[in-house]
């Protein structure tokens, strides 16, 4: 990566940062670290917040680059104990953070660097663009190995993005690791390579004047609209969709139930 002053660097507690420079013209590269492997905790993700709403509001429009300092990981998901136990972190931290990546009115493209797992992988893809290291890194959700739920937002965002269902059921319930060049057959991203490549990609594909029109954000808004609810309905849909999956076990269990009951009653006549 060249070497560039900061535009400007923002903390993220308790020993992270969030670093902007503008390595080409009007490509603006947000670099993170967040020791030691880049979670997203509330601090994160208020710091990226302010750093998407700083370019938004102070700069010229053109394409914001996220990429990680820390090499083995773009981000390896939830610190999950954290996430659960801090009251509104989903409502006031993360969905916020991601519908704003989802409706950037500028190109936002994710430099996967490292390894990108559960809620890391599923910021890169609230990202319009993903480019992959080829040499090192997986993308997982794993989501099944730790016994997480699927919340709605996090489940639309990949039913809406893949091109190919059978991908999305691999991911869900096998917890696949891919690697670059699977992740590229797959659709999970865009195109293999590091900073070259995300110049060349840039170049070719015109994206640092596609935020000029001032349209950019609303059209995604739109496309992306089924995720774009979910995230602005917050924690509503959880609530009830947990009260409806016990509803259907609950049904399950007595349907259970008086089979076995059946079945003592047919024995008890013999």
């Amino acid at each position: 990566m060249p070497p560039n002053s900061p535009l400007f660097t923002l903390p993220i507690d308790p020993n992270g940062s969030i670093i902007c420079t503008e390595p080409s013209p009007k490509i603006y590269l947000l670099t993170f670290q967040s020791p030691p492997d880049n979670r997203m905790t509330p601090s994160l993700c208020k710091a990226f917040l302010l750093a998407l709403d700083i370019l938004d509001y102070r700069f010229p429009k053109g394409v914001v680059v996220t990429t990680s300092s820390i090499a083995k990981f773009y981000s390896n998901g939830l610190d999950y104990e954290t996430a659960i136990r801090t009251k509104g972190f989903f409502e006031d931290s993360l969905y916020p953070l991601w519908r704003r990546f989802l409706t950037y009115p500028m190109p936002t493209l994710a430099l996967i660097n490292g390894h990108a797992f559960a809620a890391g992988l599923m910021t890169a893809m609230m990202h319009d663009y993903r480019l992959m290291n080829p040499h090192r890194g997986y993308l997982c959700l794993n989501e099944l190995d730790f016994g997480a739920p699927l919340k709605p937002p996090m489940a639309s965002i990949f039913r809406q993005k893949l091109p190919r269902p059978d991908t999305y059921r691999t991911m869900v319930l096998e917890s696949k690791r891919f690697n670059a060049l699977e992740a590229l057959k797959e659709g999970l991203v865009d195109g293999l390579g590091e900073w070259e490549e995300v110049k060349t990609f840039v170049e070719e594909m015109q994206l640092a004047k596609r935020g000029d029109s001032g349209v950019y954000g609303r059209l995604k808004a739109e496309m992306w609209r089924e995720t774009v609810a979910y995230l602005e309905e917050k924690e509503s849909n959880d609530t009830a969709a947990e009260k409806e999956a016990k509803r259907w076990e609950a049904e399950g269990r007595g349907r259970v139930e008086d089979w076995e009951r059946g079945i003592k009653s047919r024995m008890s006549k013999l």
